[in-house]
């Protein structure tokens, strides 16, 4: 008896069952999801926006530690929990990799509109936040000023960017900043799939939609169509191997960025040793693609297999995320989370609906929808958002979007403006921070409308 208790104990300390355990449990739940998509009613699901991952993570809660039937171990839960940094990591491997790199040649201009509206829905995010912690939820419920940023790093980052800052707000003494992340994040892709459908079935009443007029194009090509099970395991091997080496070039990039870091000062320092890996392997992503290209090698990516990479990694992203929310701690924080929710979803329609009209002059429903979901829900609910407005292709939106992301992400979402507010609103306080994103939006504004301006006289 003695020896079983011994071997009991051995498997707990042990982390290579429990890593075995976790990684094949995720394993059947991505198999699964991956054949469940096929399904006809998973497929009507997603077209109204609702993808089957959020189902699937609504019943990881419910047998998650923290859910009503408590059925997945904590020691399996606690190996998930550290999943999210790579598996977005591998999400934005593969962003570019899987579609040819758009020519910038007359896409400057809504590249550069599209990359405005996005800082001002960022930077507003910080602003909203700002004004409700100062004005509310400090004086009459003593939150710490670190909430202020919650909006943008659940809405605009998301689970991954959620998992990321979580440390930065634990060595800053706000614990509680991981679970309030992943709360503001789960309610942003449940807020940019209802509401962005919702506005889609709106956009295409009122004829706001630009009207379709060509054929839907397949782009699963026949090769890929074709059944060779041989040849279909070495493409997605490669593929892997694609989005691997993106990753590492990610990995190599940021470990210059610390090495850089010890001729900086202490506050930069700080800065990048909080930098997370993934706009850096967007990235990499960006020069393997451009390599490939300039080699005549881009036919060895195949677009349906990084989508579907992406996809999947996106799906375990939200699951793993939603199986470990921390109910008592979220029940304590209801309010403010919600008070918080509800002003970020007023900015984000906002810019959706009135300022997208004066940053676009033409496609401003298609190119707003997609900022609405980045904004609210991340990148793939922009294009989930983009696809159902947008089946076709009708538009440039796609490849605008594409491009700003390229330069946006390195900066908010996670990037460098995400690490940045917890340290300033930690060194300078909430009000200076609020009141620096504040004129940063007044800025960004007056330039959008000053270039859009005078796009419309040069086109008179």
């Amino acid at each position: 008896m003695s020896q079983f208790f011994f071997a009991v104990q051995l498997y707990r300390i042990n982390a290579i069952p429990t890593l075995i355990l976790s990684l094949g449990l995720l394993g059947i739940i991505g198999i699964l999801l991956t054949l469940g998509r096929r399904l006809d009613s998973a497929m009507k699901l997603e077209r109204f926006g609702i993808p089957i991952a959020l189902l699937v993570g609504v019943l990881g809660f419910l047998i998650g530690p923290y859910g009503a039937f408590s059925l997945l171990p904590v020691r399996v839960l606690n190996t998930w929990m550290q999943l999210p940094t790579p598996l977005l990591t591998l999400v934005f491997a593969t962003l570019m990799l899987g579609r040819p790199i758009p020519k910038v040649s007359g896409l400057w201009k809504p590249v550069a509109s599209q990359a405005l509206l996005g800082l001002l829905l960022g930077f507003g995010q910080y602003v909203v936040g700002g004004i409700i912690v100062l004005a509310f939820l400090l004086p009459y419920l003593g939150v710490d000023p670190l909430m202020g940023c919650i909006i943008e790093v659940g809405f605009e980052g998301g689970h991954g960017a959620a998992a990321i800052m979580g440390d930065s707000f634990r060595r800053l003494g706000f614990a509680e900043g991981l679970d309030l992340g992943f709360a503001m994040a789960t309610v942003g892709l449940l807020s940019s799939t209802l509401l962005g459908s919702g506005l889609v079935v709106i956009g295409r009443f009122f004829g706001w939609l630009v009207p379709a007029q060509q054929e839907i194009t397949n782009d699963l090509i026949n090769v890929e169509l074709e059944f060779k099970p041989i040849d279909q395991l070495k493409s997605l091997l490669l593929n892997f191997a694609f989005a691997g080496l993106a990753v590492l070039v990610g990995i190599f990039l940021l470990y210059f960025l610390r090495l850089f870091s010890i001729y900086t000062g202490d506050i930069t320092r700080e800065v990048i040793l909080a930098f997370p890996v993934f706009p850096l392997a967007l990235m990499g992503s960006f020069l393997i693609r451009f390599t490939l290209e300039k080699t005549g090698n881009a036919e060895l990516v195949s677009s349906l297999f990084q989508r579907e990479i992406g996809v999947l990694a996106t799906d375990l992203l939200i699951i793993t995320a939603m199986a470990g929310l921390n109910l008592p701690l979220l029940v304590n924080y209801w309010v403010p989370i919600s008070i918080l929710a509800i002003g970020g979803l007023i900015w984000n329609l906002a810019g959706m609906l009135i300022f997208s009209k004066l940053f676009f002059s033409e496609e401003w429903f298609e190119r707003a929808i997609a900022e609405f979901g980045n904004s609210t829900g991340v990148a793939a609910s922009g294009l989930l958002l983009l696809r159902l407005a947008d089946p076709r292709n009708a538009t440039n939106t796609l490849p605008v979007f594409s491009i700003k992301q390229l330069f946006l992400q390195p900066l908010l979402s996670g990037g460098l403006i995400t690490v940045i507010a917890p340290l300033f609103i930690n060194n300078f306080g909430l009000k200076g921070w609020t009141e620096f994103c504040g004129l940063i939006s007044l800025f960004l504004c007056a330039v959008a409308i000053s270039l859009q301006s005078k796009y419309t006289k040069a086109s008179v």
